[in-house]
């Protein structure tokens, strides 16, 4: 009875469906998805000028990358006109990889993404005022919004749904009816304050008029020159620069590459294509940056970022005379040759150490560590980190520094470790749809791996080269790249320079063979669109590289001291795989030749590596920017130093203006609130393992992060009493309260011009390296 209820179900609302599009039909004639593939123009208003600019401020800020609501992307005219899905990208349950959606890769025309389930949210019938106004779905989501505002309430009611896994209602035109008789306050912005009745006029007017637009502009004259410069580098005939540009390639396809510093640069992508430059570009669209591009030449191509730059997916690459010189030094005039070019089969393509292995190991290193951050960047920044179950893998706060290029021995240039690494698998090797349980085959690699690596640590460490902190990079004395720090907000992540707070929580060493692993692991090889067993055999493989880095880092440590901090940063955990795999026969047990002066060798150990890094740590965060008055000092100081419940009462990521309002001076300020947990070493039952009482909070100046999870506004006469406020919290009363004096709620009617200010300010300051914010993780208390 069951089945045959639900069959009547399934054709009782196809029918209904097939009713509401053949109505449609009728009142406007039927749909044309090529419409807005040649758009019409418009003299009164610019795309460029008008409706771009205020889609930004107002729609990009939630519709970007992969986690847009309903996949509608709204930084590009491409992204509007694509339209929306009710398919997800994040799917940690599907059990067959899916289709990828990537815009401007996967299909190149409204047609095209109309037979891959996207529908349209601008009316595609007859073009006429009337039919712009009421096919559109944008248009009609925003009259919502207009007739039923945000309630008066500071907290919004439960009929709003704001969890980042709730249930998205994307409903085409046809269903809009429905939609707006079930969820009245469901108009756009969602969850957010109304836009201005001017801002909302020459929107609707813009789609009523058919939503006109004019090309992009050309890029400038200026910046050819430099563009038939790089091109020509990255598309040189020998095998040799054949070999290094597919290097590059792979490692730089994620990166916003510009040229210019001295003001908000145009960015580029790198991309594959099957036309040499000259010509126009005939981009390669494949699921992997290794994936077999399908032609006997692939050159390498400069495209103009298309969409809007957005701080969640940013990562600025400079090109200039320095790095090109320094490139060439590296890669071709190094002495080594290239007799023939690797093929792309999936096992070997995703092996970058047999794939390249006739790049000196040293320059594949270096390429990665001098923008260090840029690579660490990919798998923050990259798709894999959507989400608490990508992220759980990490701990909240930690420092990264790395191995010195020029002494460490480990480049895989030992002969039996070099055997290992060109042998071992990850995950990309065996595509998108796997088993879960291939992940057993990866730790008895990871094994081989770690005992091969053992050997060689103690022949050449114990025999020849100290294990001190000479084997730490100091950055050659310049680069900031040198110390990072890695901060994580729950369900995202941000990297920046330098090392962030008085003590981590933990910390990794990073050595050529895993930096390379971690890039394609998580970056290169990761599929963000693959099947359950694929995101579950990367997410325990980079436990193993975690623990990889963090034990590099206590192989520092007096040895009789190592197992007392790895069981502190692994209580209570009970995996006796990793266990097996970095048992004490597999890592190394020799003595640090590093002089400890103290009873406590680790507060010792984070002090000297930040007394070795000292000359290149980037102070961007320091609290010594901004208001640097003792009244103001002594306040933030006051908040670092908070920790156990008063930390764990607030959210995870909080922008904060410091205004002087007699001054008519403003900074802006992070808080980030940083869990702790028993471990980090299994994939469920998180919240089980954690340990509020540890909890703590950093206070840094400028942006740190991209997805605020409440914005805050303090006068500077007021910052002694917001900082002994944030001492004293117990519950949930004292951070209502809290708000209730200083925060800026998601239903303040002040939301919008606190958040123009705070991107006005943000571009300003950091003009190469901000983006567009993202709303979508703002709390409602």
């Amino acid at each position: 009875m069951s089945r045959l209820l639900l069959i009547a179900l399934v054709i009782f609302f196809g029918g209904c469906a097939a009713l509401a599009l053949q109505d449609w039909d009728q009142r406007f004639g039927p749909a044309d998805p090529a419409r807005y593939d040649t758009p019409k123009s418009s003299t009164s208003i610019s795309y460029w000028h008008d409706v771009n600019p205020l889609l930004e401020k107002r729609c990009v800020v939630c519709h970007a990358c992969y986690d847009a609501p309903c996949q509608l992307k709204l930084g590009s005219y491409e992204g509007l006109t694509r339209g929306a899905s009710k398919e997800l990208v994040y799917n940690g349950e599907r059990l067959l990889a899916a289709s990828p959606t990537r815009l401007f890769e996967d299909a190149h025309s409204t047609a095209q993404w109309r037979t891959r389930n996207f529908f349209p949210v601008l009316n595609e019938r007859r073009d006429d005022p009337r039919a712009n106004l009421d096919g559109s779905v944008l248009a009609q989501m925003l009259l919502l919004k207009q007739d039923h505002p945000l309630p008066t309430s500071k907290i919004l009611p439960d009929s709003f749904d704001l969890q980042l896994t709730r249930d998205q209602q994307c409903s085409k035109i046809e269903e809009f009816g429905d939609f707006r008789q079930r969820y009245p306050l469901w108009g756009m912005p969602y969850g957010l304050p109304g836009l201005a009745k001017t801002e909302q006029d020459m929107l609707l007017r813009w789609v009523e008029q058919g939503a006109p637009y004019e090309p992009r502009t050309n890029v400038t004259a200026e910046l050819q020159p430099h563009i038939a410069q790089w091109e020509t580098f990255f598309n040189q005939d020998s095998l040799k620069a054949q070999l290094m540009s597919r290097y590059m390639y792979e490692h730089l396809y994620l990166a916003h590459l510009y040229f210019d510093a001295n003001q908000r640069p145009t960015f580029f992508n790198l991309v594959r294509s099957r036309t040499a430059p000259g010509q126009p570009i005939d981009r390669i669209g494949t699921v992997r940056p290794y994936d077999d591009p399908g032609v006997k030449r692939v050159y390498y191509r400069l495209q103009p970022v298309q969409e809007s730059i957005v701080a969640k997916t940013h990562m600025p690459y400079k090109l200039d005379a320095q790095r090109l010189q320094r490139w060439n030094a590296l890669f071709l005039q190094a002495d080594y040759r290239v007799d023939q070019l690797p093929n792309y089969a999936p096992e070997s393509a995703s092996n970058p150490f047999r794939t390249f292995e006739k790049i000196p190991a040293v320059a594949r290193y270096r390429f990665m560590l001098e923008e260090a951050q840029y690579t660490i960047m990919g798998f923050i920044k990259g798709p894999v980190c959507r989400g608490q179950m990508a992220l759980n893998v990490i701990n909240d706060h930690f420092w990264v520094a790395f191995t010195h290029p020029d002494v460490i021995p480990d480049h895989g240039q030992s002969e039996y470790l070099g055997e290992v690494l060109a042998d071992i698998k990850l995950p990309g090797e065996a595509q998108s749809t796997t088993s879960p349980l291939r992940w057993l085959r990866y730790a008895e690699q990871e094994k081989e791996y770690l005992k091969a690596k053992s050997r060689l640590m103690k022949t050449q460490l114990n025999h020849r080269i100290p294990l001190d902190m000479n084997l730490v990079w100091d950055g050659d004395g310049n680069n900031p790249n040198a110390a990072l720090t890695i901060l994580r907000h729950h369900d995202s992540a941000t990297v920046v320079k330098g090392f962030l707070g008085a003590q981590p929580q933990t910390m990794w060493v990073i050595t050529y063979p895993l930096l390379e692993r971690i890039h394609y692991l998580l970056v290169a090889g990761y599929d963000v669109y693959g099947n359950v067993g694929h995101q579950l055999n990367s997410r325990i493989y980079m436990d193993f590289l975690r623990m990889e880095g963090e034990f590099n880092f206590l192989a520092l440590l007096p040895k009789a001291e190592r197992d007392n901090v790895r069981r502190h940063w692994y209580r209570g955990s009970v995996d006796s795989v990793k266990e097996y795999v970095y048992s004490r026969g597999n890592t190394f047990s020799g003595e640090t030749d590093e002089p400890f002066t103290t009873e406590q060798p680790l507060p010792e150990l984070y002090e000297k590596f930040r007394q070795r890094l000292a000359p290149v740590q980037d102070d961007r965060h320091n609290l010594r920017h901004g208001f640097t008055d003792s009244a103001a000092q002594k306040a933030f100081a006051l908040i670092n130093s908070v920790k156990g419940r008063a930390a764990a009462a607030l959210p995870q990521t909080l922008f904060i203006e410091v205004r002087d309002s007699a001054r008519q001076r403003s900074h802006y300020y992070t808080l980030l609130h940083h869990n702790a947990y028993t471990n980090i070493s299994e994939i469920f039952g998180e919240s089980d393992r954690r340990l509020p009482d540890e909890d703590s909070l950093l206070l840094t100046y400028g942006i740190v992060g991209a997805y605020p999870s409440a914005l805050l506004q303090v006068e500077h006469r007021r910052l002694q009493d917001f900082a002994e406020q944030i001492q004293s919290l117990k519950d949930e009363m004292d951070y209502a309260y809290l708000l209730d004096q200083f925060g800026i709620r998601r239903s303040d009617p002040r939301f919008w011009a606190f958040s123009d200010a705070l991107h006005k300010d943000y571009f300003q300051a950091e003009p190469v390296t901000a983006g567009w914010l993202d709303y979508n993780r703002l709390e409602n208390r």
